[in-house]
């Protein structure tokens, strides 16, 4: 049997964000499909088939690439309500994000984020960090077994 895809959910309401991601992305060969949430509340429905995605079964993304900042339902709430489920507490997440507070470093520790993980500002910087996170979150790492 053939092992499917891992999906990537990238949880970003910045446009530029999420298109620089993806150009990343593409430019390290990285072809797993990318669901984009604009914000905290859409990602939440996707991980449990909730909102525009009721009655679609819920499927749990091989990376969570998730920003502070967002509207609705901000990225802290999100990994703590992540964390909280079952279904979804062993899923990596990375925080990606510009914040540089120390408090959101420690709380996304606290909460159980697998990597935190600043945007670079250049590009080059910006697509090599991408690259390394897919290849060792999608490709090395062993994911733990479903619960």
């Amino acid at each position: 049997m053939t092992a499917q895809p891992k999906i990537i959910l990238l949880v970003e309401d910045n446009p530029s964000d999420v298109d620089l991601t993806m150009r990343a992305l593409e430019k390290a060969h990285i072809a797993n499909q990318m669901v984009v949430a604009e914000d905290g509340q859409e990602a939440l429905d996707y991980l449990w088939g909730m909102g525009r995605y009721e009655g679609q079964v819920p499927i749990d993304p091989g990376l969570v690439l998730l920003d502070l900042k967002l509207p609705r339902v901000p990225g802290l709430e999100v990994l703590r309500r992540i964390r909280a489920d079952s279904r979804t507490r062993r899923v990596p997440v990375v925080i990606l994000t510009t914040s540089k507070e120390e408090q959101d470093v420690a709380t996304g520790y606290d909460l159980g984020v697998n990597s935190y993980i600043r945007k670079p500002v250049d590009f080059q910087q910006f697509a090599k960090a991408i690259e390394q996170l897919g290849l060792y979150w999608l490709l090395l790492n062993e994911a733990p077994p479903k619960v």
